[in-house]
């Protein structure tokens, strides 16, 4: 296959290493808006910088404004296209392009690698099989060792909908459920920069799903110790733990600890989960399978992320049905 590639930011150069490295792409064409870390990225990997449409698959690594413009591009061009979270900047534009994925039949796939993690497909395939009984609560975590650059914090739409909808997300996938409330708070405990730009770089959330389960939810821009992503589901016979592995940053008192070095960011913590996306990716671009992770999953995990953020600054539950259009 010929694979086009727009963007080559940190992810964007990772799914191109992927890419080039993959025994299905026969050729890899890349672009950027900076052409000199195009032709640079190009020159490492054997790639050709070109027009990325012209390509039997695309992969859309660039920044959130341009993804709904690509994505119905695409569509219109019956490009099957990959394209990392989210779909748009909000709702109103996200569910104009699920209209023109529907009208079309394009693949699109959205890119949420937690779906492919060994850990959270094991904990998914114990939940189904009965292994843990009647699942009773669940509490995720997700933690930056340090925040991101100051200039992107105003355009990431918030903790919530930044780094949380992949909680998000993976609750609806590994659980089976959705969520009907959401109550959720924060606070600013580092630089001026989230709170300036009417964010938070601490986060806490309660969640009840519609079988009456609760889920907790805690995030930080600040986990000094190292990345920390972690899942528990706790049942009336078992309970399961995703990301308490060798490389988890945490200490017990009582002594223990892990005998890895912490996982430094998302993408040492998640490597083989993103290659298992492209592939996945690939091969229902090939038409061997269905896309994995549709629009309509983005679309949901975006409304619980639309539910928190409007309950963090309205200091109330909201139902998820509030925010629904």
């Amino acid at each position: 296959m010929r694979v086009g590639l727009l963007g080559l930011g940190r992810i964007g150069a990772f799914h191109a290493a992927t890419l080039a490295a993959h025994p299905g792409v026969g050729e890899l064409v890349v672009n950027d808006a900076d052409g000199e870390r195009a032709a640079a990225v190009a020159a490492r990997l054997g790639a050709r910088v070109g027009d990325a449409f012209d390509a039997d698959a695309l992969v859309v690594a660039t920044p959130t404004a341009t993804h709904a413009e690509l994505l119905t591009r695409a569509c219109a061009e019956g490009l099957p296209v990959f394209c990392e979270k989210p779909v748009a900047a909000g709702v109103p534009e996200t569910l104009r392009v699920l209209d023109a994925v529907r009208r079309s039949g394009t693949v699109v796939h959205i890119g949420f690698q937690r779906r492919f993690d060994a850990g959270y497909a094991a904990a998914r395939r114990a939940l189904a099989d009965g292994e843990l009984g009647t699942l009773h609560r669940v509490h995720m975590l997700s933690a930056d060792p340090r925040p991101p650059d100051p200039g992107y914090i105003p355009l990431s739409g918030g903790i919530y909908r930044d780094c949380h909808i992949h909680d998000f997300d993976i609750l609806r996938w590994v659980t089976g459920r959705e969520a009907e409330t959401v109550y959720a708070t924060g606070a600013n405990r580092g630089e001026a920069f989230f709170a300036e730009a009417g964010d938070v770089d601490t986060s806490a959330a309660l969640l009840t799903l519609d079988d009456g389960t609760l889920v907790t939810l805690q995030g930080s821009r600040y986990n000094g110790a190292g990345y920390d992503v972690r899942m528990e589901l706790a049942g009336t016979l078992r309970t399961r733990a995703v990301g308490l592995d060798p490389r988890a940053p945490l200490t017990s008192v009582e002594g223990l600890q892990p005998p890895g070095e912490p996982w430094p960011d998302f993408t040492s913590r998640f490597r083989a989960a993103y290659v298992a996306e492209l592939d996945a990716f690939l091969a229902a671009a090939r038409g061997e399978t269905k896309s994995p992770c549709t629009v309509e999953d983005a679309l949901a995990a975006l409304y619980l992320a639309e539910a928190a953020e409007l309950s963090r600054r309205e200091g109330r539950p909201v139902r998820v049905a509030e925010v629904v259009l």
